[in-house]
């Protein structure tokens, strides 16, 4: 699929103008970045799912100064972390907030969400939950998703670090993509994979305690208390570091 073709064929499965722009510049960004399994093939997919509500739309349920709850109500979940993001955004936190949603799938390329939150000036942590693909290193049957957790810290020059790991040694959206196969769905580490299973299935269970049944997202948002980016990128010395292009 041509980029060109993404907003019209977003558009046609029903989704709104500013929905589809959204929707369409998330998955370019993903392809821009190099993670194709998050980019244009994901259009593809949606337009495979049985039970797709493009007019839905997330609500939020709970609105306290350092805790928001919200549903996605049926939308899908790049919407209800747009939703969220912006919520944050106009309405930062004191100091701190924990936001919690339910019914949020698919979640996409979690540093994508997360960025935007620091390009705000905003400390941001962001798992989410997807079916589950990842089973024990030592066999059985797949117990926890891939789990990806995104931190992004903003910068005072202006470009934000924004790690995005996945606990897969490849993504869903890589099998989507046909980059690679079901059977390489397994906790990345190969010897040390004991290590991504646990944080899979520790970033499960955190988020099916606080989000409930079915499949969720926990953010967690700042306002920053230092600026430690532009250190590190000196003491880098030019290497590249997570989010960089």
């Amino acid at each position: 699929m041509s980029p060109e073709e993404a907003l019209p064929r977003l558009r046609a499965l029903g989704f709104d103008e500013p929905d589809a722009a959204l929707l369409a510049d998330h998955f370019l960004e993903a392809e821009r970045r190099g993670k194709r399994g998050h980019g244009l093939a994901r259009i593809d997919w949606l337009e495979r799912l049985p039970d797709l509500d493009p007019s839905a739309r997330p609500r939020r349920l709970v609105r306290e100064p350092c805790y928001e709850r919200w549903s996605g109500d049926g939308a899908v979940g790049y919407l209800t972390l747009a939703a969220v993001c912006e919520a944050q955004i106009w309405g930062a936190p004191d100091r701190a907030r924990l936001v919690v949603a339910s019914d949020c799938f698919p979640t996409g390329m979690l540093g994508y969400w997360a960025r935007r939150l620091a390009e705000h000036g905003l400390v941001a942590v962001l798992t989410a939950t997807s079916p589950a693909r990842l089973a024990h290193p030592e066999g059985g049957p797949p117990l926890a998703g891939t789990n990806p957790l995104a931190i992004a810290v903003p910068s005072s020059d202006g470009r934000p670090l924004v790690a995005d790991v996945s606990m897969g040694q490849v993504t869903y959206g890589d099998v989507i993509a046909g980059l690679a196969s079901e059977e390489e769905l397994v906790p990345f580490g190969g010897a040390q994979a004991h290590k991504a299973f646990a944080l899979a299935v520790g970033l499960q269970l955190l988020v099916d305690s606080l989000a409930g049944d079915g499949y969720g997202a926990v953010m967690l948002v700042a306002q920053p208390e230092a600026d430690p980016v532009p250190a590190l990128r000196r003491l880098a010395a030019g290497v590249r570091l997570p989010g960089d292009r």
